[in-house]
């Protein structure tokens, strides 16, 4: 189980993706993240290991560092997110909780096609991963959100 919390703001969001993220705890236990975009383009992403801790002293320390207006925090219990992607669409930050009933079947198609997934966490796939390189398949971000639409047998947001 896992859980997202995202804001945009005229200021400095960190505040609500912090507190809204928190709230979420309870819903996973093993991985933590936050990513942050200034006006300039700029990420900052912290990811911690939340098994021995709880979210709010792992990231309490560190939330003068993001000066973002834009921002995703995220509760996984699985992998390591939030994920930042650079590609033709631009650069973006990532953040999912899903079941892909046909990961295996879409991680070896994307396989076939030329792309490579590098994102491990337990041996496994990166959900969060595999959903970024489906995106960057559309020419415009709308249509490779449809791409993962169509795609995702089982259920995913993002």
């Amino acid at each position: 189980m896992g859980g997202f919390f995202g804001a945009v703001s005229r200021q400095k969001c960190i505040a609500d993706v912090f507190y809204g993220t928190d709230y979420q705890f309870h819903l996973g236990t093993r991985r933590g993240g936050i990513a942050t975009v200034n006006h300039d383009g700029h990420f900052e992403r912290e990811i911690h290991n939340l098994e021995n801790s709880y979210f709010r002293p792992r990231f309490e320390d560190e939330l003068e560092k993001f000066d973002g207006h834009a921002g995703i925090g995220v509760i996984s219990d699985t992998d390591a997110q939030p994920m930042l992607a650079n590609s033709h669409l631009g650069r973006f930050a990532l953040v999912t909780v899903a079941k892909i009933n046909n990961l295996e079947e879409l991680a070896d198609e994307l396989i076939r096609e030329g792309e490579h997934l590098s994102e491990f966490a337990s041996g496994r796939i990166n959900p969060t991963e595999l959903i970024s390189l489906l995106i960057i398949k559309g020419r415009t971000f709308v249509e490779g959100i449809e791409n993962v639409y169509n795609k995702v047998k089982g259920s995913c947001s993002m």
